[in-house]
């Protein structure tokens, strides 16, 4: 297999990992998602993963909370799976690091744009954990964000659906799957499947977005490799 990319930052959903289960951990979904990581870092492809930390908690969530407490949760929740995350793909036999952008003794270490470009050199996996590090900013722009500054080719967004629609095809039977979109028709179209200021963040670095469906046993793969179809963001 040739890979497309030389490098890229995977964004995965936390409930990716819980399967039917919707909370926690399906030990199988954790285990193919690992898997499929550790075949990509394989290949010679630099990866940078971030998790959500919807399998456990969301900031939105909290609404009788205060807002900047509940986000820091969602962050924390983020933590847990960038470490699940971790574990996993050293026992399909890649080395990984877990870099978080809270000081967490003993757990991870800081992140360092520099140390994260060090590692991905040597051919580790660096999972992600604490989105930003500040309360109103989603996963997602934390993705994009480390995107940026690991300097990846793409932002790959691993999803529940096979791709960007106009509507949620969930509740809609006739909504619109795209292909491709520009950075302005996404934002000018109202979507919702990535935030906007992450898409204005892609836009301003030049940092095309390739969204997925999480299913199938290659998905991620087919995407590194240019055989996954889904949407492009450009």
């Amino acid at each position: 297999m040739q890979a497309k990319y030389n490098r890229v930052l995977l964004k995965i959903s936390g409930e990716a990992l819980s399967g039917d289960k919707g909370h926690g951990y399906d030990v199988k979904e954790l285990k193919a998602v690992a898997k499929q990581i550790a075949s990509v870092a394989k290949l010679g492809v630099g990866v940078g993963v971030v998790v959500g930390g919807g399998n456990f908690w969301r900031g939105r969530q909290g609404d009788e909370m205060d807002r900047t407490t509940a986000d820091y949760m969602g962050m924390l929740a983020t933590v847990i799976n960038a470490l699940a995350v971790c574990d996993a793909i050293e026992k399909e036999g890649v080395e990984a690091r877990v870099l978080t952008s809270m000081l967490i003794s003993g757990i991870g270490e800081p992140f360092n744009y520099k140390v994260a470009d060090r590692y991905l050199k040597e051919g580790k996996v660096v999972v992600f954990g604490g989105g930003t590090g500040n309360p109103y900013f989603t996963t997602d722009t934390g993705a994009a964000l480390r995107a940026v500054e690991i300097k990846a080719d793409a932002l790959l967004l691993a999803k529940n659906i096979d791709g960007i629609y106009d509507s949620d095809p969930k509740t809609n039977p006739n909504a619109k799957k795209f292909d491709s979109l520009s950075y302005d028709e996404y934002v000018n179209l109202g979507l919702k499947a990535l935030d906007t200021s992450a898409v204005i963040m892609c836009k301003e670095n030049g940092l095309k977005i390739h969204a997925f469906g999480l299913d199938g046993e290659s998905s991620i793969i087919d995407a590194v490799t240019g055989d996954m179809a889904g949407t492009v963001v450009y």
